[in-house]
């Protein structure tokens, strides 16, 4: 039976990933010459990483699925407990990780370093949390929870949905979607190379 939550979830982490990894890619690029289109879509990936992972996706995890999966499954206690720390944790980390990528932009090459470490391990730690979900928890979910549970869930995931791992159209998002695909170089976007 098709399960509609479950690909939004697996949709939602590809976006993100793909969001990280191109993250990732531009760390390792230099913002010398055209540094304002280099931090403004670099700002621009951490908006979307707090926007829609950390305010849409996450409580629906958190309020849904992980206390389903909770009670059926009480031995992944300990799995949801981390999962859910880890929630708790990502809005403050992708905060710190703004605040160290403007001062890198404002106070230079001094704060490079310390912004590059931090967003290796950001991805580091939420590429990981989501393969935890996703190799521990969704096959729980998708072997023991009840039909009722999945209508539930259907529901809420298909709510507030990521542009992104969705591929459609929402004129609120237009332009940081614009901004991240149009203005991020190729290979990792479609914009003009650096």
């Amino acid at each position: 039976m098709p399960r509609p939550a479950l690909q939004i979830i697996r949709d939602e982490h590809a976006a993100v990933a793909a969001v990280l990894r191109s993250l990732l890619q531009m760390i390792e690029h230099s913002p010398d010459e055209e540094p304002a289109r280099f931090f403004d879509v670099m700002r621009a990936m951490l908006f979307y990483i707090d926007e829609f992972p950390e305010r849409r996706h996450h409580p629906k995890e958190s309020d849904l699925l992980f206390p389903k999966v909770a009670r059926v499954a009480p031995q992944l206690m300990p799995v949801i407990r981390r999962l859910e720390d880890d929630h708790l944790a990502g809005e403050s980390r992708v905060r710190e990780l703004q605040h160290r990528l403007l001062g890198w932009e404002l106070l230079g090459d001094s704060r490079r370093e310390s912004f590059q470490q931090a967003a290796r391990d950001y991805a580091d730690f939420y590429l990981a949390h989501m393969r935890i979900e996703e190799t521990e928890i969704l096959p729980t979910a998708v072997q023991l929870l009840s039909p009722a549970d999945w209508a539930e869930l259907d529901a809420a995931f298909q709510e507030h949905r990521d542009p992104i791992a969705t591929g459609t159209h929402d004129p609120v998002y237009d332009r940081l979607f614009t901004r991240i695909v149009m203005k991020t170089p190729a290979p990792i976007g479609v914009g003009p190379a650096f």
